[in-house]
């Protein structure tokens, strides 16, 4: 290839408007630039997060590999080495026949998924997911413009939390869950049941156990994607669900840091047996881009001690709590424990809380802050220094239900494999990200004090 556009450019090419950079902010839907923003207390990775130093080298190393040769060889060896490695990080070498898709988002993988429920089927599809503030934004739109051979796909989501915005029983959900499956099957309908793990404020649902039950008491009609977006899975969790034929949903914009729209659909050996070829992937630079900078992360984590990385996360929980807990300002949304398989017995890093969600209170008359105010100072964050702190970013505010009458939404405080990854590989590392996000949280209540 004799031409390409800079890496910045790329990393905004194929997409949708969602990347499209704004041209006054010069920031994309999810408040991130193209380039690295190394003075920000960026805690925002339960939605997307700005580009890393390291993962802006690596993408822009692979753009240069993608000039010596024609397109469409270039790209399919690229792509087959991100597959490859994607597949070796993460422990899963040992599942014959495993296929992996890269998708430009995970809206784009949940639609695939979707349309492979329906080969074979000659009754309209139904997807089951949790609703959608707790999800990406276009997942429904996504499922719901899936069509094969003139049949589409409804959508029934179920709701996660109760009116307060506290966590719906286990039981309540799978119920729910059940009942709706069930009601398809007796229609002669597909089903492709999307199970989160985890959604955007932390949650683990329907249990992973009703998804199994139901596949396999209806494996002719019931599919699992497993939507893992935020991809804060341990690679014991992944093999364990592919191992079940459940599908995943994967992207590395969240977790691991690589800029917004880079997702991949892992699917078992059983799952493409039944359902047969997955589309080609069309040529896609930016994607490629992205996903390298996602997998410059994903290496240095992966090579770190289980038993470090769980310290460091309980140590954060714990302050974290500590610290919402003693301001009258903010108050901490319940995430129980990830439910996952009941047979499962090998305990990760993954069981331990890395989203923290929050709402916002007047420290004078106790009010919850509505959701206006709330997407106000979220806006704000990181706008100004000074006296109100350094700059900051935190995850999209998520409704969760009223409080006093009032509609309410959760700011989200998150931890990233890179955060992770430095407070376990620099002196003071974790010292440092604990006080970064102690800083995060004071400015917060800082906005809410002085207006």
């Amino acid at each position: 290839m004799s031409l390409l556009p800079a890496t910045e450019a790329l990393l905004v090419a194929g997409g949708d408007e969602r990347i499209a950079l704004d041209p006054v902010s010069g920031l994309n839907k999810y408040g991130c630039p193209p380039r690295p923003d190394t003075t920000l207390l960026a805690f925002a990775s339960s939605t997307a997060s700005a580009v890393s130093v390291a993962g802006l080298a690596a993408a822009e190393t692979l753009r240069t590999r993608l000039l010596s040769a024609p397109a469409a060889h270039v790209h399919a060896r690229e792509l087959a080495r991100l597959q490859a490695e994607l597949v070796a990080l993460n422990g899963l070498d040992a599942l014959p026949g495993l296929a992996v898709h890269i998708a430009e988002s995970g809206t784009d993988a949940h639609r695939i998924a979707a349309l492979q429920t329906l080969v074979g089927h000659s009754q309209p599809g139904l997807a089951i997911m949790v609703e959608s503030p707790e999800t990406g934004s276009g997942v429904a739109t996504a499922l719901e413009g899936a069509a094969h051979a003139n049949r589409r796909v409804e959508v029934r989501s179920v709701a996660l939390r109760l009116h307060d915005g506290s966590p719906r029983l286990r039981e309540a959900v799978d119920a729910e869950v059940a009942a709706l499956a069930e009601a398809a099957v007796r229609q002669d309908r597909p089903v492709l049941l999307v199970l989160a793990d985890q959604s955007r404020t932390g949650l683990v649902a329907p249990s992973a156990d009703c998804a199994l039950n139901l596949a396999r008491r209806y494996p002719e009609h019931v599919a699992v994607l497993v939507d893992a977006s935020q991809f804060r899975l341990a690679p014991a969790t992944l093999r364990a669900y592919l191992a079940l034929d459940f599908m995943l949903c994967l992207t590395g914009s969240k977790f691991f840091g690589g800029p917004a729209f880079s997702g991949a659909l892992l699917v078992p050996a059983g799952i493409a047996r039944k359902t047969g070829r997955f589309p080609l992937e069309e040529i896609n630079f930016g994607l490629l881009l992205r996903w390298e900078a996602a997998l410059t992360s994903l290496r240095v984590f992966r090579t770190l001690p289980e038993a470090g990385v769980r310290q460091f996360m309980q140590a954060f929980s714990r302050e974290m709590a500590a610290r919402l807990a003693a301001d009258p300002c903010l108050e901490a949304l319940p995430v129980p424990v990830p439910d996952r398989l009941s047979a499962q017995t090998v305990e990760s890093w993954d069981s331990e809380q890395s989203i923290f969600p929050f709402i916002l209170r007047d420290p004078d008359s106790g009010r919850p802050l509505g959701r206006e105010q709330t997407l106000d100072i979220h806006r704000r964050l990181p706008v100004s220094a000074g006296a109100s702190g350094p700059r900051c970013q935190l995850g999209q505010p998520v409704p969760c239900g009223e409080r006093e009458g009032i509609p309410v939404s959760a700011l989200r405080l998150s931890l990233s494999a890179d955060q992770i990854s430095t407070a376990l590989l620099t002196p003071e590392g974790a010292a440092s990200a604990i006080d970064q996000a102690r800083q995060a949280l004071d400015k917060v209540a800082f906005l809410i004090r002085n207006g």
